[in-house]
């Protein structure tokens, strides 16, 4: 029987409940179990498909299409376990779920309320799809005392009566601040937190102690008393240089070992640390770095690409040297700034995104990028991006433009139901926005002789999508005569997944997002080729 542990979080949001739950998940995998990583969010979206990344950062998307918190990402990078819809939740998906049913009849007359019928709902979710795993962690997103993670704390507490308190674990991650006025670290706001727990019903096992200092074994003493926790489960998380040490931090604090403890289970092997320690210390004392930039409309909210700069940096780790990203904001950066803002990069990406805003600054730094020889990435809308600009300025097609912006003009880039045959735009019936795009892994034929294929050295790929929009096929040839080769077709030759330059270093573009993919024990070819091409620049 799989054993659940429940993560919370008090105090204030963003103190790392997902790095934590995915540095546990890699802790236990390594000493031989199998382990599930969930997240519980508390939002009414059905999913964050439709929020800004100012709001929420970004939006991971998952092999099977599901959009879904930037967490899953954090799981996949540590654990290396691809998540499914099944692993993320929200409250709008919940309460939407129970709604159908209640139309649908099947309370059978009842009164639906939050309790049971929406905790029974949460309940059906933490163990669906739960088949031979050990350990399943789930992650409750917000923090405790706010009113939308209510039910789902009364939930984790039913589950716990459900399935007997002996299978299942409550960790609970604070804050404890250090106040510099009087050089002191303060406790009071852990216990404050942890009674407000306690008060709707669940009991901590296991704190978690978020600072910026070490704590002392008093201060450690008063936590244990004043919240009921054995003095061997207040464990501290000092803020670490990199999050790639949070794995060696919790295991010098015993956090696996105490989990196991806790549920009386011996280990099968030791932890091995040995990657962990490998990455850290090329990220922190390398000397070798090269200048990537990151030309995109929301780089002033670091979650807003958290995967791309992860993917970048491993990137780097698999070519022995640190990244340097320089962010630079599309909509604000001037033409005649160009050159001077790029004049000491060694590479470009433009990211994915969505609407007019910046694209004319993302268009300005791709001719830079194709002019000067710079490699250069463009993923998704990035990809787009690079087509307009071939098409506009080598194509002398000067109205080039994707049907997202405009109806007037050439239609390069449209949405797919927007094409017939005699190439007229017809409207899309769908005014939808969620769920709604190509999501999820897609395959893609790779062309003999391409850059692409000598970099993923294989025929065909399955790589993560998440857009509305795709470039149209009935300019393959005219670009490909012009020297922008379409490198990476669907399988039904309809959609171009992969164009590149010739007579470039490396200028790629892809339609999907291979940072979804990448992982710091297992780089993403592609970012890792394109740091070796920065790297090689001149």
């Amino acid at each position: 029987m799989a054993r659940y542990i429940f993560v919370t979080g008090g105090v204030v949001s963003s103190l790392g409940k997902g790095l934590s739950s995915a540095s546990l998940a890699y802790l236990l995998q390594s000493r031989g179990f199998k382990v599930r990583l969930r997240k519980l969010d508390p939002y009414l979206n059905i999913d964050p498909g439709t929020m800004s990344p100012f709001q929420h950062g970004e939006v991971f998307v998952t092999d099977d299409g599901a959009e879904t918190d930037l967490d899953l990402g954090h799981y996949e990078r540590f654990s290396g376990i691809s998540a499914k819809k099944s692993d993320n939740i929200t409250t709008g998906k919940i309460y939407n779920d129970v709604l159908k049913k209640e139309r649908k009849g099947g309370y059978i007359g009842k009164t639906v309320q939050v309790i049971p019928h929406v905790t029974d709902r949460i309940k059906e979710f933490i163990k669906n799809d739960v088949v031979k795993e050990d350990f399943v962690i789930c992650e409750i997103g917000g923090t405790v005392g706010d009113i939308e993670s209510l039910p789902f704390v009364e939930a984790i507490r039913q589950f716990a009566n459900d399935i007997g308190k002996k299978n299942t674990l409550f960790i609970h991650l604070t804050l404890v601040p250090y106040m510099k006025a009087s050089d002191e670290i303060k406790t009071k706001p852990t216990q404050h937190s942890v009674k407000e727990l306690r008060s709707i019903g669940v009991q901590p096992d296991i704190i978690i102690c978020r600072c910026e200092r070490p704590i002392s074994l008093d201060q450690r003493k008063k936590i244990s008393l004043f919240c009921n926790v054995d003095i061997k489960n207040v464990i501290e998380t000092v803020d670490v240089k990199t999050i790639y040490e949070a794995p060696i931090s919790f295991n010098n604090e015993n956090l696996d070992k105490q989990v196991l403890d806790y549920f009386k289970i011996k280990t099968k092997r030791k932890v091995n640390l040995n990657p962990w320690k490998k990455i850290t210390k090329i990220i922190l004392y390398t000397k070798k770095t090269v200048n990537i930039a990151i030309v995109g409309k929301y780089v002033d909210l670091k979650d807003a690409y958290k995967s791309l700069d992860e993917a970048l940096t491993h990137g780097g780790i698999s070519n022995n040297l640190k990244v340097n990203l320089i962010r630079i904001d599309s909509e604000k950066i001037k033409i005649s700034e160009i050159k001077k803002k790029l004049k000491d990069v060694s590479g470009i990406l433009i990211p994915g995104g969505f609407g007019i805003r910046g694209t004319e600054g993302k268009i300005e730094a791709i001719k830079y990028a194709r002019k000067n020889k710079i490699p250069f990435l463009g993923i998704c809308f990035g990809m787009q991006m690079a087509i307009i600009e071939f098409a506009r300025n080598e194509l002398n097609i000067k109205n080039a433009i994707s049907s997202e912006f405009s109806k007037k003009g050439v239609s390069i880039v449209g949405l797919i139901n927007e094409w017939n045959k005699d190439g007229r735009i017809i409207k899309g019936t769908d005014k939808n926005l969620g769920g709604t795009m190509r999501l999820g892994l897609y395959e893609a034929k790779l062309k003999e002789n391409s850059l692409i294929k000598e970099i993923y050295k294989t025929k065909s790929i399955l790589e993560r999508h998440r857009h509305r929009y795709e470039v149209n096929i009935d300019y393959m040839d005219k670009f490909e005569k012009n020297g922008m080769i379409f490198s990476g077709i669907s399988p039904d030759h309809k959609l171009p997944e992969i164009i590149e330059l010739e007579n470039h270093p490396w200028f790629i573009g892809v339609q999907f997002h291979p940072e979804f993919k990448s992982r710091p024990l297992v780089p993403h070819p592609l970012f890792s080729s394109f740091i070796k091409a920065a790297k090689n620049h001149k």
